[in-house]
């Protein structure tokens, strides 16, 4: 059992005097497909072996208890009660008003959740929160959703409270999940086919920015909704349903001046990476690496150029990354305007390109960069005690 879940189940037992169920929900990442889970394009993520650790526990009672060990704030609420509340609370909150919404109100609980996902990182921590409450809720208390259903559910909790226009990709991950393989997912229609990450003398290694500039949000949903615009254009002009229907990105060239330079370069970027993830998929059906590294690079300068999700820290990152032989691929992962960027390096190479890169970054900037070397993980889980 690893410190922080022992922690978690500890702190229960000393808070509520009773045996807890372990759950383990995991962080994400994505290979690549970023920013078009919600332009109904194809991405592919992975759970990881990092994210939330939950101990829960019917109380017989009609009171929902919480305590963050991360922030190290407890807060209770009763049915007909749930509410924004600010902050991390609005995840969790939001979660349980789905369950309401749906019908499924639970019973009330008490619950200690805490984790080694840094926030902020790019690694889906909020999915995390959110999947594992409701992975736990719909056990404990056999309300009968399906994992994808649970998927949408958290999905929704996101839109909800916390305000953030997500698409599916980060819950799908967090709940579908297999270890050792990757989904390739459809965020059409949700249908989903797993792929072998084979990573054979190669790494997962995560560089932490650690910075996370506060138009963040606001910036998101912004892009989201320049996308929009600019689809309903392309819709009447091209005849299309989606930005999946173009076939390539030089089409779009016609309806420059119309849409504008910011929605046409949104555009641009999305119908981009479409096509560069179905190019990976076949890449790692191929157990080609190399091949999907360079697809990694492109997506980024897609993000920084086209997309403007970078910043200069990221821009840094992938530089270096570039003039390091032991890397095939590397690209800021997650929404952007910080956090980390996602990188394979060679197993032989790893360790000096961990020094080197935190070296530049640090001299660059005046930040020393956190790294984790990530392996990929099962989806959403019960633990067993031990």
């Amino acid at each position: 059992m690893k410190a922080i879940s022992k922690k978690v189940r500890d702190l229960f037992v000393e808070k509520y005097n009773s045996a807890p169920s372990l759950y383990f929900s995991p962080g994400r990442i994505n290979l690549i497909g970023e920013h078009v889970d919600y332009n109904d394009g194809f991405v592919m993520p992975a759970a990881i072996d990092r994210g939330i650790y939950y101990a829960i526990a019917p109380n017989g009672g009609d009171r929902f208890n919480f305590y963050s060990v991360d922030f190290e704030e407890q807060f209770s609420t009763g049915k007909g009660e749930i509410r924004k509340s600010g902050g991390w609370k609005d995840y969790v909150l939001s979660v349980l008003n789905e369950f309401v919404t749906a019908g499924k109100e639970p019973g009330g609980f008490d619950c200690v959740f805490g984790g080694d996902i840094p926030i902020g990182a790019g690694m889906s921590s909020s999915a995390a929160v959110e999947g594992g409450l409701a992975f736990a809720l719909n056990e404990i208390f056999n309300t009968g959703i399906s994992r994808i259903e649970l998927a949408l559910l958290c999905q929704r909790a996101e839109h909800g409270f916390p305000g953030v226009n997500c698409g599916i990709m980060d819950q799908f991950a967090n709940l579908m999940g297999k270890k050792d393989l990757v989904i390739l997912l459809d965020c059409n229609d949700l249908s989903y086919e797993f792929l072998p990450l084979e990573t054979w003398g190669y790494r997962i290694v995560l560089v932490n920015s650690k910075v996370h500039h506060a138009l963040a949000s606001g910036e998101y949903n912004r892009r989201r909704y320049q996308c929009e615009e600019g689809l309903i254009l392309l819709k009447t002009t091209m005849m299309i349903n989606s930005f999946r229907d173009i076939r390539k990105a030089e089409n779009l060239e016609p309806y420059r001046s119309v849409m504008g330079e910011e929605v046409y370069c949104r555009c641009k970027y999305v119908v981009e990476e479409i096509l560069r993830t179905k190019k990976a998929a076949t890449c790692l059906r191929e157990n080609d690496l190399a091949g999907l590294g360079k697809l990694m690079y492109e997506t980024h300068e897609g993000l920084s150029r086209l997309y403007e999700v970078s910043c200069a820290e990221l821009d840094f990152l992938v530089q270096q990354a570039r003039l390091n032989q032991a890397v095939l691929g590397a690209r800021l992962m997650g929404g952007g305007f910080g956090g980390c960027t996602i990188n394979i390096v060679a197993e032989s190479g790893m360790q000096e390109f961990i020094e080197a890169t935190g070296a530049a970054y640090e001299k660059k900037f005046g930040i020393v960069p956190e790294t984790y070397i990530v392996e990929t993980s099962d989806g959403t889980h019960q633990l067993t005690a031990g």
